[in-house]
This record gives C-alpha cells, sequence and structure tokens, in this order.
C-alpha cells in the first residue's frame, strides 16, 4: 500500500486454489479486519474449494474471479456463486479471440439486430447474467465501445441462443486437472528460483 501511496485497497484476490493458499487467505482476513482491505476475493477457485474456503474461515469470499465468455459460461458455478452471495466475476470474457469468437455467426446476428459490435454482445450478455467483467483492451476506440453497451437489452431468446454456445470447457486450464496444477507448481518454482 505504500507504493500505492493509498490507506487500503478496495478488492485483493487470492489468484487461485494452490500451495498454502489457507494461510495466504487467513492474511488477507488480518488486512480486512484491519480495515486495510475492503474485499477479499478468490480466483479460478472450482464450487468445491469455494465452499471450503467459504465454510473454514471467518471473511467469506466477496467476489470469485473465473473463466467466463459464451463458450464457458460457468452456469453451475455461476449458481453456486449466488446461493453462496459471492460475486461472480469474468475474466478473459471474449477468450483471448480463441474459438474464432469475434467471427461466431451467432453473436454476429445478434450484433446485427442490436448495431453492435460482437464484443458489445458479449459484454450486454454477461452484464445481463450479472456477471462482473472487466475487458481490457489498449486502444482507444475500443475501451470506448465496450463503455457503449448500456443502450439496448438482449432478448430472452438471444440470451438462450448465446447459451446454446456453451461447451463447458475452458479455453485456457482445467483447473481441476492434476497435469494443470503441477504447470503451476512448476512455474511457482522457477519464479522462485529467479
Amino acid at each position: 500500500m505504500k507504493k500505492l501511496k493509498v490507506d487500503y485497497v478496495d478488492l485483493v484476490l487470492l489468484h487461485q486454489p494452490l500451495n498454502d493458499y489457507y494461510a495466504a487467505y487467513r492474511v488477507l482476513e488480518e488486512y480486512y479486519k484491519a480495515g486495510k482491505i475492503k474485499s477479499i476475493g478468490v480466483s479460478n477457485f472450482s464450487p468445491n474449494r469455494l465452499a471450503d474456503i467459504a465454510a473454514f474461515n471467518e471473511v467469506i469470499p466477496q467476489v470469485n474471479q473465473v473463466e467466463v465468455n459464451p463458450f464457458h459460461q460457468q452456469i453451475k458455478a455461476h449458481t453456486n456463486m449466488q446461493e453462496r452471495h459471492i460475486q461472480i466475476e469474468a475474466w478473459a470474457p471474449f477468450g483471448e479471440g480463441k474459438n474464432n469468437i469475434f467471427q461466431e455467426q451467432t453473436l454476429q446476428e445478434i450484433g446485427k439486430a442490436h448495431n453492435k459490435s460482437i464484443a458489445q454482445v458479449i459484454l450486454r450478455w454477461l452484464i445481463q447474467r450479472e456477471v462482473v467483467v472487466l475487458a481490457k483492451s489498449v486502444h482507444k476506440a475500443r475501451l470506448a465501445e465496450n463503455f457503449d453497451v448500456f443502450d439496448f437489452e438482449l432478448t430472452e431468446q438471444e440470451m438462450l441462443t448465446i447459451s446454446r454456445l456453451d461447451t463447458s470447457s475452458s479455453m485456457f486450464f482445467d483447473f481441476e486437472d492434476p497435469k494443470t496444477v503441477d504447470m503451476f507448481v512448476e512455474l511457482i518454482k522457477k519464479r522462485r528460483n529467479l
């Protein structure tokens, strides 16, 4: 906080349920109790990991940041978070352009109907699902476009049509796969040796 020159931080996320994440979470709880952190969140926690950390700590995470996009909609995880009053936040809402998301026919047609881009359709879809979304860009025009999503709504039929794009598979990492954990463990070890 000294480097940031602030007295508190609005939200701190524990990036993933690896290593001694319980100890890390409890340190965040201490900062929360001291008023140095206003909200504690987690990232990449599956429903079972989220239930576990919520059950055995004093402060329930307020946010879980997970991959959410039209191809990986996290429907069950989202429902689980709603039941626990934990806000879902999307990382990679555009899937980093993978799977030709910006050429996807269904999204193009919906965008055309509203005179909006595919990115705007995706952002609107997330907003209507009550998913907090952080869309990043280094291009001013795209940043402006990303904010221009509050002058239209998707119909129930359009929302249903987008729901059919779900593959229920990550476009990046399967955090339930031990190979993914092994990969991250190796990355952590390499960083510690730097």
